[in-house]
């Protein structure tokens, strides 16, 4: 459960990212850098989508003090 709690945060914070970085180059007109920003948002919301559905979200990270 550990590996899928941290897969989940870590692809839920570069799709984060990359839809900063989409609006980021749809305002400063860079098309080329949009176009890999869309794939990265598709890419990577997929894969936190389907993990979440999958393994559902995480609970507890483990932490116990």
């Amino acid at each position: 459960m550990a590996f899928q709690a941290g897969f989940v945060i870590i692809t839920g914070l570069i799709t984060l990212l990359a839809l900063y970085a989409t609006y980021s180059t749809f305002k400063a007109k860079n098309y080329h850098g949009l176009v890999l920003a869309v794939i990265t948002v598709l890419v990577f919301g997929f894969f936190t989508i389907m993990t979440i559905i999958h393994s559902g979200y995480p609970q507890a990270t483990g932490f116990i003090f």
